[in-house]
This record gives structure tokens, sequence and C-alpha cells, in this order.
């Protein structure tokens, strides 16, 4: 999202400039000027380089070249774990009295701040209870139980094992050391910017720094308006992920019903009160990211650093990447802060294949030819010398033939006029570039028609990745409905991505409206989705 006016007292995120630059970055009002100021000794007095290291601050050149800006990567997924949460946390415990230190520390938490709580109540040499969902990834579980804390698995997803974790600390008198929502958590994470500033004492132009529940971008915020409020902070949230975005929006804390899952590392449906009042003070602006953008943010990292980022790691490079565009900036100087790199090996086929989307490289097209000789290698004139990346087509009609394309462009204003030149030869054609069925699913599955899919109905939906969710899936389905259709790729989330046809009978429907509202997975209904007409109705 393009820049606005300063932050200083709430506001909605502003709508675009029409000036080629973001505004210049007031002073913090006398509010914003406090909060910061509160925060500043906390966090030059933290206590985190017991455990944590101060991680390098590297030029991107390969991607400063490429737009025309100096982009500047702060590296904490170099920390020991791999993310910045263990300033956070070690500075929590740190300051806990000797006595609460003594009976032990809980959290909840399925990734990053639980091996952050781990490692630091072993530094500590304290009891470390680590709560998480039964669907986090073994990988997770390992490296927590490594680092010697004692693993709670309960439930099927963060909601569950918090609520789990605050029954245990108050049966055992457990400290809680939550994940953002602390002053001294928040603290330790503004270190981050304290590092910032002692590396990099020239011009800086912004800092990016990716939001889940929003205690990093609250201590990095704090120490630069602190120090230097010229200095702009935006924030990076993710599509489906945007919950401090819509609480500043509408100058109150939103719970959002669901999040995305494939950042996990800021999946995050309701941002703490703290941080909510840090960053809806002192935040200059938000960048919204998509799964595309991420993607092709983590392969630009890998390119300047051979390090692999997770995706929540990597929405401040995209958001760079996005912000510089809309924009049109060049010759700043722009930070993002890589906070993570905890990436599940399974997940690389999927940001290997999205990539090019997010660097908008590749264009996918439905294609109408003719069932004629000649037709075919006609259309292939028109393609000339540009790379074809895919090309799907399986015979099913006397009269007319649909082509799944895909073809390499340079930006993504290209498909636009690439379909204009195959509709002016004669080829119907519909861009499908930004189509999340063909992307996921149809593009697998070109060729499936049957005439036996009378009264099918398509729908998208997010299963979790665990035992038992298809049967319960199909236990919950009335015996008279049939699957004509399933499809279903693992991509190393936690939640799975499936295409169902589902045969419903006419006069069914009010009944599979009441299925569909008691089995209470996330779905978008495609039965009147274009790309269904053309290659599986």
């Amino acid at each position: 999202m393009p820049a606005g006016a300063p932050r200083t007292t709430p506001a909605p995120p502003a709508t675009p400039d029409p000036d080629p630059a973001p505004a210049a970055v007031a002073q913090p009002d006398a509010k914003a000027q406090r909060i910061a100021a509160g925060y500043l000794k906390r966090i030059l007095t933290a206590r985190v380089y017991d455990v944590a290291r101060e991680t390098a601050l590297e030029p991107a050149r390969t991607l400063s070249r490429r737009i025309g800006n100096h982009v500047l990567l702060k590296r904490e997924d170099q920390q020991p774990v791999f993310s910045f949460k263990l300033r956070g946390a070690y500075n929590k415990m740190a300051h806990l009295d000797p006595e609460a230190l003594a009976r032990g520390v809980i959290c909840a938490s399925a990734g990053n701040h639980a091996q952050g709580v781990a490692l630091s109540a072993k530094k500590l040499g304290c009891r470390a209870v680590i709560v998480m969902p039964v669907t986090t990834p073994k990988l997770k579980v390992d490296a927590v139980h490594a680092l010697g804390g004692e693993i709670v698995l309960h439930g099927d997803s963060y909601s569950d094992a918090h609520a789990h974790a605050l029954e245990l600390q108050q049966a055992q008198g457990l400290s809680f050391v939550h994940p953002f929502d602390d002053p001294d958590v928040i603290a330790g994470q503004g270190t981050v910017a304290m590092e910032i500033l002692r590396q990099h004492q020239g011009p800086i132009d912004a800092v990016f720094v990716a939001i889940g529940g929003g205690g990093l971008v609250s201590g990095v915020a704090a120490y630069i308006k602190a120090l230097r409020p010229e200095v702009r902070v935006i924030g990076v949230q993710t599509t489906d992920s945007d919950a401090m975005l819509q609480s500043v929006r509408r100058g109150r804390r939103v719970q959002l019903a669901d999040v995305g899952l494939f950042s996990d590392g800021t999946a995050v449906k309701l941002v703490g009160e703290e941080t909510f009042r840090v960053t809806r003070a002192l935040v200059d602006d938000f960048v919204v990211v998509d799964t595309d953008a991420v993607c092709a943010a983590i392969k630009d990292v890998f390119q300047d650093t051979r390090s692999i980022l997770e995706p929540a790691g990597a929405l401040g490079v995209a958001a760079i990447k996005q912000y510089v565009e809309t924009h049109k900036l060049k010759g700043r100087t722009l930070v993002a802060i890589t906070c993570g790199a905890n990436m599940n090996f399974d997940r690389l086929r999927f940001v290997a294949e999205r990539a090019e989307f997010g660097e908008q490289r590749e264009a996918l097209f439905a294609v109408t030819i003719p069932e004629e000789r000649g037709s075919f290698r006609r259309f292939c004139e028109l393609i000339g010398p540009r790379s074809v990346t895919e090309f799907n087509y399986r015979i099913s009609d006397q009269q007319l033939a649909h082509v799944f394309v895909g073809l390499t462009i340079v930006r993504r204003d290209e498909a636009g006029r690439i379909a204009r030149h195959f509709t002016k030869h004669g080829f119907a054609n519909v861009d499908l570039t930004d189509d999340e069925l063909a992307k996921e699913h149809v593009r697998h599955m070109v060729g499936g028609r049957s005439e036996l899919a009378r009264d099918e109905r398509l729908f998208r939906f997010e299963f979790p990745e665990r035992p038992g969710a298809l049967m319960r899936f199909l236990a919950a389905m009335p015996p008279g409905w049939n699957i004509s259709l399933f499809h279903y790729r693992n991509q190393g989330a936690d939640y799975g991505r499936i295409l169902v046809g589902i045969q419903v009978p006419r006069g069914d429907e009010a009944d599979f409206g009441d299925f569909l509202r008691t089995l209470a997975y996330p779905c978008v209904e495609e039965t009147h989705n274009p790309v269904y007409d053309l290659f599986l109705r």
C-alpha cells in the first residue's frame, strides 16, 4: 500500500498519493513521543546478548541493482534459533524475579517463539513448558525438544494450545511468556532497531517490518522514532492475515475469523493490546503483500545470500519491491528485517512454483482454438519466440479445443497485450494469471471433463493437515451425494488446499448449505468460475 501522511493520530492507511515519492515524515506528536521515550530506556537496557547475537546488516546487491535502490537486509534469520523471537523471550525471562524463574516458565507456540523460550530457559537454568498444537510439524517439535523444552501437545490450533497453557500456568505456578504482548518482549525485539541505527549511521529512508502480533514492529518503531523520527517505519502484512492493519483502520483491535497460514509466523487473528497502542501511534504506514510476492522475495534473498527464508521472514523484501514500484523510487536506502528462516523443506516446491508469478515472469491463459487442421500451428506461430512454461491440451470436442498455456513475461502488463494479440487473430482467451483456481489446481487437471458429472458443484476447501480431517468431511456428507472430483497437493503447510466436486441432487440445496455450515472448513465455491467451464465441466 502506498505511503500517506505520518500516523501520529489514529487514522486509516492513506489512499494512493499522486506524488511519485512518499510524503516527508513529520515529528511524532506528544503522545507518540511519550510512548517512544518510554520504551527507549527499556530497549537500551534490554538483556538479550547472553543468547542472541548482533546480526549482520547486509546489502542485497542483486536486488538493489534490479530495482534501482539500496536495499539492506537485517539478518535476524542468522540467530541461533533462526529467528528474532529469541531476543524478546530472553529479555522477559531475564527480568523475572529469582523465585518466579525458579518455578519455571510456560508459553504457547507452534514455532519460533517456542524455540526462543526453550533456548532462554536452557541458558537461565530454569524449567520451560512449551504447549504446542498437535498439528505442529515434527521439525519444530524436535527443535524445541533438542533445546530442553518440556513439550505438551494439545489441541488443533494455537488458540487451543494457548488456553491450555493458561490452565497449566495457574495449576503449576509458572510464569507465562507471551509471544508479543508484553513490554519486556517488545523491548527485547527493539534491540534489532538499535543495531540497525548503529550499523548504518547514514540516511535511511524506511525500515520494513513484518507484523504478526506486533511485538517486533512495536519495538523497532519505538526505538527509531525516539532517536531518528525522520526514518519511516513501514509495517508489512499478508492479504489474508492483516489484523493489525484492520485494527488501525477501525481504531480498535479487530479479531479476524480466519487467517492465511502460508506465512505462519505472522498468522495472528488478534493483535496485542500493547502492540496495538504502540503501532497505532508510531508506525507510519502499511504495505500488504500476497503469497506470490512473498515467494518471489524468498527467491530474491536466496539469490543474494544463498539463504532460504521462511515466508514471514521475506515479507519486508516483498514490501520493498511493491513500495518502490508504487512510488517510482530511485536511489533510496531501504531496510528489510529478514526475521526468520524456519522453513519446512516440503514447502519449497510451492515457493518455487509461485515465485514466477510473484516476479511477474509467467502468465497463464486459457485459449480456445478451432479443432481443425492447421489451427494449432497457427496459434504456436502467434506465440513466436516467447518461452512456453506450460502447455496442456486434450481433445474433447469435435468443434473447439481449449488449451492451457503458460508463457514467460517480463512485466505483468505484458499479459494483457498478449491476450489482446490472441483475440486480434481470432483466438478467444481468458487471462488466468491471477486466478487461484487455475494456479493451484486446474493447471494440473486439464482434460478432466466427464459426461457423468451431472449436478456437480465445485468447491475449494482448506483442510487441517492432520489424520482424520478427510474422514470428518466424508462422514458428515449424506450418502446420497457423490464426490465426482477430488484434487489435493501437499504443499508442506499446516493446511492443505483441496478441490472437490460434489454431485448435489436438485432439491437438496438447503441441506447442502447446512452441511457446509456444520463442516466449518473454509471454502470457496468455484462452480461459476469460467476456468471450470473451459476445462472440467
